[in-house]
């Protein structure tokens, strides 16, 4: 239960380098109500199974997300055009 509180982004940038993956979601995902390994409604039953064969199949995705975003903070220069 070791949450940051509030809104510090100093304390999230700090941490970003060390990450595989991006930080978790801070609103309400869009989500659809049925879950996509097993098509079973996400609200009902446990769905670890699912959430680990999800987790093998997009740590590629992940992988290169996380690689593009280290290569954009790299680059630097203008944000704002």
């Amino acid at each position: 239960m070791n949450q940051p509180q509030g809104g510090s982004a100093k304390a999230s940038t700090a941490t970003s380098a060390t990450r595989t993956r991006p930080a978790m979601a801070s609103k309400r995902l869009d989500l659809p109500s049925t879950c996509d390994i097993c098509g079973n409604a996400r609200s009902t039953g446990k769905h670890q199974r699912c959430s680990r064969i999800r987790q093998q199949t997009k740590a590629v995705e992940w992988a290169s997300y996380m690689a593009n975003l280290s290569a954009r903070k790299a680059q630097g220069g203008r944000r704002h055009a």
